[in-house]
């Protein structure tokens, strides 16, 4: 008779002075040639050059360091950066943007475009930057139009079409939708920083209507500030909530990139229950 072959075989005791395997990890581009995508990095390339152009352009008719004080002009260069990057990176076919990036910017252009709109240029609101301390209407003229349609309205709608046509959904955590605050939190600081330590002959120290602190005092500019922190909150939960559900435009049948696809390939045998078919 045999000896009965036991189910569970211990593992064999290593043998001195010889190193253990080291695991070895294919790369994805070793098994699936990148792609170069050059529709997508000429648009991109062209929004990054609109953006550049914009930011030197409103810089260059004013006083730079004002101009660039604005969340518009800051929003915008970084557009121009990320779009840049991206652009030479789908044109040479390498890796992706990590999400939180992209995204961040998205939610950044989209803030620009609501607060402009939502807020500074409704007549009905406190804050409307639509008249100036004479009543005089501010409507800008020239390239400086060009540049606040730009800042506002093209920029922030070319971003977004980018997401969710041209960009392969990579959902960020949820704990991303706070960490994106705190550059709206670091530029309120700015701009109260910045009017506390100017002159008082300087022209507007405060940037925006609803954070000028002589007007309104600390307490109404802080509450201001609470209710649009909460709401660019909710703006980034909503953003990534989309991106979640949102299907990929990319590669519409090899499923979502943070998860396996559910349509097995090569299927050597029918769904169906029984033998091989």
């Amino acid at each position: 008779m045999t000896a009965p072959i036991p189910r569970d075989i211990p593992d064999l005791p290593a043998i001195s002075g010889i190193p253990a395997p080291v695991t070895s990890v294919v790369p994805a581009t070793a098994v699936v040639a990148p792609t170069r995508r050059a529709p997508t990095a000429a648009y991109r390339a062209l929004v990054a050059l609109a953006a550049a152009a914009a930011v030197v352009i409103e810089m260059v008719l004013g006083s730079p360091l004002r101009a660039f004080s604005h969340f518009a002009v800051q929003s915008t260069a970084l557009v121009a950066l990320v779009f840049a990057t991206s652009a030479r990176g789908a044109w040479l076919a390498r890796r992706p943007l990590p999400s939180w990036l992209t995204l961040g910017t998205v939610l950044y252009a989209v803030i620009t475009a609501l607060v402009h709109h939502l807020i500074l240029t409704r007549d009905a609101t406190p804050f409307s930057m639509t008249m100036t301390s004479t009543g005089a209407p501010a409507t800008p003229a020239g390239w400086l139009a060009w540049t606040d349609v730009a800042f506002h309205t093209a920029i922030p709608l070319a971003v977004v079409v980018d997401w969710l046509l041209l960009t392969r959904p990579a959902p960020p955590r949820l704990s991303h939708a706070a960490a994106w605050l705190l550059y709206p939190l670091a530029f309120l600081a700015f701009t109260l920083g910045r009017a506390a330590l100017v002159t008082p002959d300087w022209p507007a120290p405060y940037l925006y209507p609803f954070l000028d602190v002589d007007r309104h005092g600390y307490k109404s500019v802080l509450g201001n500030a609470l209710l649009l922190g909460l709401a660019f909150y909710a703006l980034a939960l909503l953003l990534t909530v989309v991106d979640h559900l949102r299907p990929d435009p990319v590669h519409p049948r090899r499923g979502r990139p943070d998860r396996p696809d559910r349509r097995p390939e090569n299927r050597i045998s029918s769904p169906a229950n029984g033998g091989l078919k």
